[in-house]
């Protein structure tokens, strides 16, 4: 049984969802026939039976010209709901486009909507309706307008805080590198995934409208005679209130119904959709033991021009606190075949590099560099159509958390086959068909019936797996692979590494790994770079890492990685002091605050890349001194923090 389907039953199975449900289909029931049934009752003029208290013929008495006041109740019913409706319309729909429209439109469209939805939510929603309300005029249909657009600004608000919580998710990004444009992605990606909560506050802002709309024609600014509403009977009735108080209770009471109806199913629907999150979160799906099995000899071809060629790669995004400078010029060459690895610290920039060349650093952000290729091709000056069937085919990329990667309200086959569809113009047969023989070479089991599952009935190494299969439809050039096998467990981690190794051998594949597990960069990579404050600082073949490694950082680094025959008795090294603030200029090395070996010369001068020996490069003032003299670098006080 799918486990993403809910019991049928679930607005029954809480009292408010019951409460609400019997609420509203009363009130739909009498909105409907009540006018029919009671319209003649309720416009009949007889004066000699004016101002009657009730009776078993008048159960709430009847006004001052005659007329049956629980008859207008019930005639009332239709305009108060329909109006209620409408203003709801009004408000979800243009508040939809107005949050959606930077998502559509760009940063600078963004940041004015921006403006103008803090300035609007900044006025109390009661006085923009009277406000609203004067200026569209004392009619049904100012009061709708008023009511309507005075709503807009608080769901324009909740919808762009919405579209920002996903638009920077992993799946939004793959759906991009697959070519989609951005409505699709809006509404194929981003707008599903925020519908449960724009739902639920939509009907909340159909019970607070029916507040609205009675709250104005009692004031006399709604609804005019000869229309009538809840409200304009509460107006109209309170000159009984001392000898029928009736006439006040009867509408008051279905206003307060009304409102009750609205708010206890969005309380209901928020409760049910909240304890299906967690019941998707909670289920893994049946556990993969497949073993996956990959052959580790050095891959062939690695002659020639550079698959990626980098040179002096700056990335910055703007913020309050000011320009943040995650690259500061970083160089790169990853030739075809070759597997590189990048490690450092958390905010190092790591993941950065690998998004600038996958062209996934969002709006907010500038890449520039004096060189940015791809198989020969300037990844700076390429059309976007170019540059997006390009990077959808040829590179792959592997996000840090599989679940995040993937939409979690589409089905896998049919978000996993995306890009090729789009880019190769396949047919969805042909797709799945490609996709399950991909699938069985990840090690997926039974993927005919695993193409119908959502990502949360996969396990997390089956998610990461099934990536890895989206990524190889189409045999990409370049896999990118972010934190690939962090909250993995040992086994799992190591059919994935295995997988990568596999698919690297087998299709010439090269591979960049961004990780900051050093037992990770040993098992998959040719070589290391170590990047720190958006440089990278050192370069070397993997097999010289324990022995060659030269930098400061890297031997801090690598003392810093556990050792299961050490001294336990002993607490375990770390770096002392914290990474510079991407934020402020650095004229000198950046770890020199932390270096234990720091100069005069290192807080002055930005050392550069240097050759030390065959396919080893390093960035350190210090580095011939630490070269001759072969020594262990110093440990510093407080504990053993090294570097």
């Amino acid at each position: 049984m799918n486990a993403r389907r809910a019991p049928r039953r679930w607005l029954l199975a809480s009292p408010s969802g019951a409460i609400g449900l019997t609420l509203l289909l009363l009130l739909l029931i009498t909105a409907i026939a009540g006018p029919e049934l009671a319209g003649a009752a309720a416009t009949r003029i007889d004066v000699p039976i004016a101002g009657q208290t009730p009776s078993s013929a008048h159960l709430l008495g009847t006004n001052a010209l005659g007329q049956d006041i629980m008859a207008r109740v019930l005639v009332a019913s239709r305009l108060s709901l329909e109006l209620a409706l409408a203003a709801t319309a009004i408000s979800t729909g243009l508040g939809l486009i107005l949050g959606a429209l930077p998502s559509l439109s760009g940063p600078a469209v963004g940041r004015f909507v921006d403006w103008v939805i803090r300035v609007t939510v900044a006025f109390p929603g009661l006085l923009l309706v009277l406000f609203l309300a004067v200026v569209f005029g004392v009619t049904t249909y100012g009061a709708l307008l008023a009511v309507g657009l005075a709503g807009v600004p608080y769901m324009a608000r909740l919808v762009r805080s919405l579209i920002r919580s996903v638009e920077n998710r992993e799946f939004v990004a793959a759906a991009r590198i697959a070519g989609a444009r951005r409505g699709k992605v809006l509404t194929r990606h981003i707008l599903p995934n925020v519908a449960e909560p724009l739902i639920i506050n939509a009907t909340m802002t159909a019970g607070s409208a029916v507040l609205a709309f009675a709250g104005l024609s009692f004031l006399g600014i709604g609804i005019q005679a000869p229309s009538y509403d809840w409200g304009q009977l509460l107006q109209t009735g309170q000159s009984q209130l001392y000898t029928n108080p009736a006439a006040i209770l009867g509408p008051g009471a279905a206003v307060v119904a009304a409102g009750l109806a609205f708010n206890l199913l969005g309380d209901a629907a928020a409760r049910h959709l909240s304890g299906d999150a967690a019941a998707g979160r909670s289920h893994q799906g049946q556990a993969d033991v497949t073993p996956v099995t990959g052959g580790t000899s050095p891959a062939a071809g690695r002659d020639g021009e550079p698959l990626v060629s980098v040179r002096n790669l700056r990335v910055t995004y703007q913020s309050r606190s000011g320009t943040v400078r995650a690259l500061r010029g970083v160089d790169l060459d990853i030739r075809r075949g070759e597997s590189v690895g990048l490690v450092g610290e958390s905010g190092s920039g790591k993941s950065a590099i690998g998004l600038a060349v996958a062209g996934l650093i969002d709006a907010q952000g500038a890449v520039r560099a004096d060189v940015l290729s791809y198989a020969g091709k300037n990844l700076l000056i390429l059309p976007n159509q170019a540059k997006r069937k390009l990077l959808g085919l040829d590179i792959a990329v592997v996000f840090q958390d599989p679940m995040s990667a993937l939409n979690p309200v589409r089905r896998m086959g049919s978000q996993l086959t995306d890009g090729v569809r789009y880019h190769r113009r396949l047919r969805r047969r042909t797709a799945y068909e490609l996709l399950q023989g991909k699938l069985a070479h990840v090690g997926i089991s039974d993927p005919g019936r695993r193409l119908r599952h959502y990502p949360h009935q996969f396990s997390g190494g089956m998610r990461q797996r099934a990536v890895l299969a989206m990524g190889i439809l189409d045999t990409p050039s370049l896999i990118i692979a972010d934190e690939p096998t962090t909250a993995l467990d040992v086994t799992t981690e190591g059919r994935v590494l295995a997988l990568l190794r596999s698919i690297r051998d087998e299709h010439q594949a090269a591979l960049l790994i961004i990780s900051h597990d050093m037992s990770v960069i040993r098992r998959t990579t040719d070589r290391v770079l170590v990047v720190y404050a958006g440089r990278v600082i050192e370069s070397l073949p993997t097999a010289d890492l324990a022995d060659q490694a030269t930098h400061p950082y890297t031997r801090a680094l690598l003392a810093a990685i556990p050792d299961i025959d050490g001294d336990r008795a002993r607490p375990l090294a770390v770096i002392a002091g914290r990474p510079p603030d991407p934020t402020l200029t650095i004229s000198g090395c950046a770890f020199a605050p932390r270096c234990p070996l720091v100069s005069d010369r290192c807080h002055r001068e930005l050392p550069i890349l240097i050759p030390v020996r065959n396919d080893h490069q390093v960035a350190c003032w210090n580095q011939p001194q630490i070269g001759r003299v072969g020594a262990e670098i110093p440990a510093r006080k407080d504990g053993n923090p090294v570097g």
